[in-house]
């Protein structure tokens, strides 16, 4: 079998009937289905894939205000959205308001059209330069970057993404809201957890209804929404403009059609076979070398397959195997040879 994917041969991504659409400043979109923005993962291919499959937006990973790193590898990959469908949404991160707006003129000079302001993200080295979620224990502050991004990036639109608070006792996502609102910010994504919950908290969307009923900003819910039937839910439940997924999309891209064509016709998905999961992971894999090289792709391409293979019978053994590829070649062949050879049982354990 060749170890490459003819475009005619590519699983299908058609998305279903168009859903309500939601407006992000100038940009109407066909449908209210937005990627999150995962460092290390929201990459130019893997947002290809999952715009290809129905997410109207797909926010980049974060990129640093520091200006030291502005030639980093890094940075100047995540830069990089040649041939990207629009609009193109970069995520920037930071703690100085004049910095931040410098960097929102970065991004926008090389092709950002939205900007996004991290300030949910709840990683420790994050957070211990007061950046990320840690900026909600300081409104004052928040609001001297808000005012500061908005008048940097304007005419384009800023949005922010955050957290309802630093802790359970410390939920203030409704003042940041009203601050977003105040200075500009054209919509406002909300992780249903705090700094100090962990994943292991299950995401709560309450707080996201009473935003609802007391800001006029477009809302995006985000957290735990990891099937057609949550997404439903949440939309219903807190009344939001849209939802954004990030956990559940590792792997699982096709979960943008899935959704969309839930919430279109209320028909239950199935999962996608063995040999189709095969061709669009190939495809993948392709789009990681080409993007990286083949020495970083290869790499960066061990937990891309590790997602894809969840839940298949015989996916730890072969997790373990195929960790210990280093060429392009033996890192496709043992993909192919695990969904050609392998058993699909469903009684076996993964």
């Amino acid at each position: 079998m060749p170890l490459t994917t003819r475009r005619e041969d590519r699983p299908d991504a058609s998305a279903g009937p168009p859903l309500r659409p939601f407006v992000i400043g100038p940009y109407r979109f066909a449908n209210n289905l937005v990627l999150a923005p995962m460092a290390g993962v929201s990459d130019r291919p893997y947002r290809a894939l999952c715009r290809r499959f129905g997410a109207a937006l797909a926010v980049s990973e974060m990129v640093s205000c520091d200006t030291s790193l502005r030639g980093s590898v890094k940075s100047v990959r995540r830069l990089d959205f040649a041939g990207e469908s629009g609009p193109v949404s970069v995520q920037i991160l930071g703690t100085d308001p004049g910095a931040m707006a410098e960097a929102a003129r970065v991004n926008l000079g090389h092709g950002a059209q939205i900007i996004d302001i991290n300030m949910g993200c709840p990683a420790r080295k994050v957070c211990r330069v007061a950046a990320g979620s840690a900026l909600l224990r300081d409104e004052l502050l928040v609001g001297r970057i808000l005012s500061a991004v908005v008048q940097a990036a304007s005419p384009a639109p800023v949005t922010l993404k955050i957290r309802t608070g630093w802790s359970p006792g410390e939920r203030n996502a409704l003042a940041v809201a009203r601050l977003a609102r105040e200075c500009g910010v054209a919509a406002l994504a909300v992780h249903g957890r705090t700094r100090a919950c962990n994943y292991a908290t299950p995401a709560e969307h309450e707080t996201l209804r009473h935003l609802r009923l007391q800001v006029d900003i477009p809302l995006i819910a985000n957290g735990d929404i990891d099937s057609p039937q949550a997404a439903r839910r949440v939309l219903d439940s807190t009344g939001c403009d849209a939802i954004m997924i990030g956990r559940a999309a590792q792997g699982r891209p096709w979960i943008f059609r899935d959704i969309a064509a839930y919430l279109a016709t209320g028909a239950s998905p199935t999962e996608p076979p063995r040999d189709w999961i095969r061709d669009l992971l190939l495809e993948h894999l392709t789009g990681l070398y080409d993007f990286y090289g083949t020495w970083a792709g290869v790499r960066i391409a061990r937990k891309h397959i590790a997602w894809y293979c969840r839940g298949l019978p015989g996916a730890a053994a072969f997790r373990d195997s195929v960790n210990r590829s280093d060429s392009t070649l033996d890192q496709r062949r043992k993909v192919m040879a695990f969904f050609n050879e392998h058993p699909a049982r469903e009684d076996e354990a993964a």
